[in-house]
């Protein structure tokens, strides 16, 4: 009895040194590149851990670097944040109606849209670079806000959640809510809604994430200082800035804090719906 509670122990020991050896991996990356973005120029790169620290690297960002010219990095930050939440929401939203008819509404051609759907999500998103950015050009919509935003506002990967986690909703609560005369625009928002909160939060983080780090659309579509997002704008300041490793650890700092910090706050939400969508 006592050897087997030893070997329990022993094997316990060994998953919590595993977990914490692997946790170590994943998170020592961004450890170093917050690290390095405070560390001493003469440091950055040359030691894993720096010893002397300065804020050198973010006031070389904010007062233009070697051109002293400062960039509009708040305005570039407020443009990130409007066309990510904007984009996000719509793709959302769409979502949240497409699967609804897609899982609970039936009509003629349902498994036909659904296999549509398949395949598109396995389709190269790339080929439809050169034909969407015509078509923002032609209809006008070229340097606006619009033209970084319409073309983003469907996600297919979220009609995919949505339906598969709409499906699993016994259609017992729509029949009642249509039995007291509710729409199926009620049911949707007062019913299929508020039940997957989960998922729901899971598909936003990752949506967010996907548009926040967007670069090559928005390099595209606009050409405006005023237009520019925050990716886009340290794209530019760093092709002739390349050989200052410090204020680009400190703009990758700045580029995935909003992320980390949204992360953190839903982080039990998350997991709940990465509990559901894995069964």
């Amino acid at each position: 009895m006592v050897g087997s509670n030893d070997r329990s122990k022993f094997r316990l020991t060994v998953r919590y040194i595993v977990a914490t050896a692997l946790l170590l991996v994943m998170v020592f990356p961004y450890l170093y590149m917050v690290l390095s973005s405070f560390a001493a120029w003469n440091q950055v790169d040359r030691k894993l851990i720096p010893t002397s620290y300065t804020l050198k690297s973010y006031i070389w960002l904010f007062t233009g670097g070697e051109s002293g010219v400062p960039r509009p990095w708040l305005h570039a930050f407020f443009n990130s944040v409007f066309v990510s939440l904007a984009s996000t929401l719509l793709m959302m939203v769409f979502g949240v109606m497409v699967s609804y008819a897609l899982a609970k509404v039936k009509f003629r051609g349902r498994s036909f849209v659904n296999n549509v759907i398949l395949f598109q999500m396995f389709f190269p998103a790339i080929i439809l670079l050169v034909p969407n950015f015509l078509v923002i050009q032609k209809v006008g919509l070229y340097d606006t806000y619009w033209a970084m935003i319409i073309p983003k506002a469907v996600s297919l990967w979220a009609i995919f959640m949505y339906t598969n986690f709409f499906k699993a909703i016994p259609t017992a609560f729509i029949e009642a809510a249509k039995l007291d005369g509710a729409t199926d625009l009620q049911i949707l928002y007062k019913i299929m809604v508020p039940m997957s909160k989960s998922i729901t939060t899971v598909i936003f983080l990752f949506l967010l994430m996907e548009r926040w780090t967007e670069l090559l659309w928005d390099m595209i579509v606009v050409r405006s200082d005023g237009m520019l997002t925050l990716n886009v704008l340290l794209s530019q300041m760093f092709g002739p800035y390349g050989a200052y490793p410090g204020p680009m650890y400190a703009a990758s700092v700045l580029l995935t804090l909003p992320i980390v910090i949204i992360f953190l706050i839903y982080s039990k939400k998350f997991k709940e719906g990465m509990q559901f969508s894995l069964k």
